[in-house]
C-alpha cells in the first residue's frame, strides 16, 4: 500500500466531531419517532428505571457514524483509504443491518435466536467484505531460537474466528446496557482506546493508507457514543437500546479484526510479547468488564437451569447498587476500570513499561477503594 505523508490527526477529530454533533442533533428526532411509533421500555421487575422511556437511540447513532464515514470519504487526507480497502464499507453496511435489527427488536421483542441469526449474517457480511483475521501472533512453537510465531489462518479459519468474535463482543455490550449512560460510555471508552491503538499502528507502518480503516471505524464509533451520551446518561431520555449496544459491539469488533490485519509482525522480537498480542489484548482489555458480566450472567443461569438469554437483576451494575453505589456513581466506577484497562492495555504497546505499570497500578488501588467504601461504611455503622 502506498505511504501518505505524516499522520491526520485533525481529520480523524473532525470525523469524530461530526459524528457525535450528527448524533446529538438526530437522537431528539428519533426520540419522538420512538415514541409515535411505540418502541417504549416500560418497567420490569429486573429494570432499574421507574418510567416508561423510548429506546431505538442506536438508530440516532448509526446516523451520526455514517455522516461522519461520508465526510471521510470527501476528506482528501482519508479518502485514500476507501480506494485501497473495503473494510470501512463493510463495517457501514453491517452496522445499519443490525441497528435494524435491532430496531425491530426494540419495538416488537424479537426472540433470542432470530437475534442471534441476525449476528452472525452481519458477521457474514464483515467476512464478505475482507474483515477477517488473517494472522496472529502466539507465544509457543517457532524455531532456530525464535521466540513464538505467527499462525496464518486459511480463510475458513479467519472466518469462523471473526463469527464467534463479533457474536461474543455484540452480546457482551447488548448484556452490559443496563444502566443510564453504561453502555454508551462503555463503547466510547472502547472506541477511543481502539483508535489510540489504530493510530499507533498507522505510525508504525510509516503512514500506509492500507491501515487508515480501523482508526476512522474507531473514531466514527467513539464520536457517536459522546453524542449521544447527553441524552442517555442518568436520568435517560432515551435509550439505545439493542439497536445500540448490537452495533456498538459489531463496529468494536470490526475495528479491532481490521487492526488485526495491519500488525507489522516481522518488526517485532519475543520481548515484545505483548506487543505482538495487542490486537487480541485490547479487544479484551476495551470489554473487559462488559464480557465479564456475560460470562458471569451465563454462568449463573446455566447452573440454575436457565437459559443463558433469560434475564435477572444480577449483572455487575446491579451489583454496584446493592452495595450502596448510586447510579451515577456505579457507572463511573465501570467507566473508570473499563477505561483502565483498555488504556492501560493500548499504552503498553506505546509507552514505557514502567512508567505505565505504575499509573495504572495506582488507579486500580484507587478503583478498588472507591469501590468498596460503601460496603466499609455499612459494616462499620452495623459493628
Amino acid at each position: 500500500m502506498p505511504p501518505t505523508q505524516g499522520l491526520p490527526i485533525r481529520e480523524y477529530i473532525l470525523v469524530a466531531l461530526t459524528a457525535a454533533a450528527v448524533t446529538f442533533l438526530l437522537t431528539g428526532v428519533v426520540r419522538r419517532v420512538a415514541i409515535r411509533i411505540g418502541a417504549i421500555a416500560n418497567p420490569r421487575a429486573r429494570d432499574v428505571h421507574v418510567t416508561p422511556i423510548p429506546r431505538m437511540g442506536g438508530i440516532g447513532i448509526f446516523l451520526g457514524v455514517a455522516a461522519a464515514m461520508g465526510l471521510a470519504h470527501q476528506l482528501p487526507a482519508l479518502s485514500r483509504g476507501f480506494d485501497f480497502s473495503f473494510d470501512s464499507l463493510g463495517v457501514l453496511l453491517a452496522a445499519g443491518v443490525i441497528s435494524l435489527i435491532g430496531a425491530l427488536d426494540d419495538r416488537f421483542e424479537l426472540d433470542a435466536w432470530t437475534k442471534l441469526a441476525g449476528q452472525v449474517m452481519c458477521a457474514g457480511i464483515l467476512v464478505i467484505f475482507g474483515v477477517q483475521w488473517v494472522s496472529f501472533w502466539v507465544p509457543w512453537g517457532g524455531g532456530d531460537g525464535s521466540f513464538g510465531q505467527v499462525l496464518v489462518l486459511d480463510k475458513n479459519q479467519g472466518a469462523l474466528l471473526t463469527v464467534v468474535l463479533v457474536v461474543v463482543m455484540v452480546n457482551a455490550m447488548n448484556f452490559v446496557d443496563g444502566l443510564d449512560g453504561l453502555a454508551g460510555g462503555l463503547g466510547f471508552i472502547a472506541a477511543a482506546a481502539t483508535c489510540s491503538f489504530s493510530l499507533g499502528l498507522l505510525d508504525s507502518s510509516g503512514g500506509d493508507v492500507g491501515a487508515y480503516p480501523p482508526a476512522l471505524i474507531a473514531a466514527t464509533l467513539a464520536g457517536a457514543c459522546l453524542g449521544f451520551l447527553p441524552y442517555n446518561f442518568q436520568p435517560a431520555k432515551i435509550f439505545m437500546g439493542d439497536s445500540g449496544s448490537m452495533m456498538i459491539g459489531l463496529m468494536l469488533a470490526g475495528a479491532t479484526t481490521s487492526a488485526s490485519g495491519r500488525v507489522p509482525y516481522p518488526q517485532f522480537s519475543g520481548k515484545d510479547a505483548l506487543a505482538l498480542l495487542s490486537p487480541l489484548v485490547v479487544v479484551a482489555a476495551v470489554l473487559f468488564v462488559p464480557l465479564l458480566d456475560l460470562i458471569m450472567a451465563v454462568i449463573r443461569r446455566t447452573r440454575r437451569g436457565e437459559s443463558p438469554f433469560a434475564a435477572d437483576k444480577m449483572h455487575l451494575h446491579h451489583r454496584l447498587l446493592e452495595i450502596g453505589h448510586s447510579q451515577r456513581r456505579a457507572v463511573l466506577l465501570i467507566y473508570l476500570w473499563a477505561g483502565l484497562l483498555a488504556f492501560g492495555a493500548v499504552s503498553v504497546t506505546l509507552f514505557d513499561d514502567v512508567a505505565v505499570f505504575w499509573i495504572v497500578g495506582f488507579g486500580f488501588l484507587l478503583a478498588t477503594l472507591v469501590s468498596v467504601i460503601p460496603r466499609l461504611r455499612s459494616r462499620n455503622r452495623t459493628a
